[in-house]
């Protein structure tokens, strides 16, 4: 049974957020809240991210993703339910 004060999800965010340092942002706020889990361009244009951890510091992380770094224009995020993936530590994929 999954532990309700734990939560995996992942994040489709849509706007200016590819160039303005989007991942290299999303990784050190993601190890500074203990997050696991990882963050890539998408080829549309968007920045997917899967974040696990406990629920109080992925909600923080998807509020922090909300604004972005200061060269970011946030238009959108998708979220959707993502099963506990094992990760240990949080890290930048290749594109795809």
């Amino acid at each position: 049974m999954p532990d309700p004060l734990t939560l995996s999800i992942r994040l489709r965010i849509y706007g200016k957020v590819q160039g303005v340092w989007f991942r290299a942002w999303t990784v050190r706020e993601a190890r500074r809240l203990g997050l696991d889990g990882w963050v890539r361009n998408r080829a549309d244009g968007s920045v997917e991210a899967v974040l696990g951890g406990p629920a109080v510091q992925v909600r923080e992380m998807v509020d922090l993703c909300r604004r972005g770094p200061p060269a970011a224009r946030v238009v959108r995020i998708d979220e959707v339910a993502e099963p506990e993936s094992g990760l240990s530590g949080f890290h930048q994929q290749q594109d795809c």
